[in-house]
């Protein structure tokens, strides 16, 4: 048994810090092997929370670099997935990178990938082998469909699983369906594997033990889709399993731009009704509940609509204040200065290596005023190999044999 096998609970493997300093995170040294969204952004989130993410490239690179992005230097897909890492790139098909791999490992608290299930045996990275050189390991393994069945060692994506788990279908309808652009199952999935490397932390410091992540974006696609996935015995298959209500809480045209209304509280209801010059509506009993106003949509979308081609969607905003849930439908590009946004301090400026400065988010979370780590763009490809490597003892020489070998970049 090694030094790092006797790791106490209450300490993280190979660092000083106690659980409690700083960020929430603080001392926890994170491996991702991961690529594309899902995983790295998962990955991202424990770096938003003070944890030191290295992140381990093949010597390809992540191919989400390689993504379509009117930058020249760097995929924006990349930049806005990767922040706040640390970057090595790492041949782990060589026995050499194996070995780098492994040395890591022992100075690690969390290892992230999203092999298929059968690569990491082929490989040497597999679970047994990496909780035998640090068993206080959480290993966490994001794949498409899971660990088991017959769609187990297939590629999973997040369009993928919109199209199969009934999001597509939703979105818009079984003959004509529609794709929710923006990566939502990724993001979920994201976070899933946040959370739930967080609960593994907390249990390892109860319990002195590492143990095994699975995450699926399978289960991520029904996981965001509780509320339509309860099929009582008695139903079929059109079963009404929209949550829209009919049309009034939605999107609709103004004078000039478009305005999304969430009006399903009695008190919004009458609040809109009042503010649109229709107050009859508010007092009839025929549309007294949401339930009721969605079998009555012919009814009453048509004078609502009119009724808000009298201002412009900005105008409402100010009109409906904070009597009207309600949102002018604005570009992306807008959030940039946007005073809700800035008050929030949700934005932050970068300066990369090849980009330069931009501004991007600065973190998913807001943690406790001087708990927040500092700003970190994405890392360039290989940007820190030298570094990482040199903290786990590998002297000039090493390294330098490394990168003649074409074992690191």
């Amino acid at each position: 048994m090694n030094a790092h096998d006797m790791t106490p609970p209450g300490t993280f493997a190979g660092h000083s810090e106690p659980t409690s300093a700083g960020e929430p995170l603080a001392g926890v040294r994170v491996l991702d092997l991961s690529g594309y969204i899902a995983a790295p952004y998962g990955c991202t989130l424990l770096a938003d929370q003070g944890a030191d993410v290295i992140k381990i490239e093949p010597p390809q690179g992540d191919n989400l670099r390689k993504y379509p992005s009117t930058l020249p230097s760097e995929s924006r897909a990349f930049l806005g997935v990767n922040r706040g890492k640390r970057a090595l790139a790492l041949d782990l098909k060589r026995p050499q990178g194996l070995a780098v791999l492994r040395r890591l490992v022992r100075d690690a608290d969390v290892l992230v990938h999203n092999f298929r299930p059968a690569v990491p045996a082929r490989l040497g990275i597999d679970y047994e082998t990496l909780a035998g050189i640090q068993p206080r390991l959480i290993y966490c393994a994001v794949s498409g469909y899971g660990e088991t069945g017959p769609l187990k060692d297939r590629a999973g994506y997040d369009q993928v699983m919109q199209s199969m788990t009934g999001i597509c279908a939703m979105q818009g309808s079984a003959d004509a369906p529609e794709i929710v652009y923006g990566s939502v199952v990724d993001y979920y999935a994201a976070a899933l594997m946040a959370a739930r490397i967080g609960s593994a932390l907390y249990q390892r410091e109860k319990t002195g033990a590492g143990q095994y992540v699975p995450i699926s974006l399978l289960r991520s696609a029904l996981a965001m889709q509780s509320s339509r996935l309860v099929w009582a015995q008695d139903e079929g298959r059109d079963a009404y399993r929209d949550m829209r209500s009919g049309g009034i809480t939605g999107l609709h045209p103004t004078r000039a731009g478009s305005l999304y209304i969430s009006a399903n509280t009695p008190h919004f209801w009458t609040a809109l009704c009042e503010l649109i010059g229709l107050p009859e509506l508010a007092t009839d009993t025929r549309y007294d509940s949401v339930r009721k106003r969605a079998q009555h949509p012919h009814e009453l979308v048509p004078r609502i609509r009119a009724a808000l081609l009298a201002h412009t969607a900005l105008e409402w905003e100010q009109i409906f204040g904070e009597q009207v849930p309600c949102a002018a439908v604005r570009q992306v590009e807008d959030m940039f200065d946007d005073p809700q946004v800035e008050a929030e301090e949700i934005m932050t400026r970068f300066n990369h290596p090849l980009v330069g400065n931009y501004r991007g988010m600065s973190g998913a979370f807001r943690l406790d005023s001087g708990a927040t780590p500092a700003p970190r763009a994405a890392p360039v490809f290989a940007q820190h190999s030298d570094e990482i490597l040199a903290q786990h003892g590998y002297t000039a020489e090493d390294i330098a044999s490394l990168r003649a070998d074409e074992v690191i970049a």
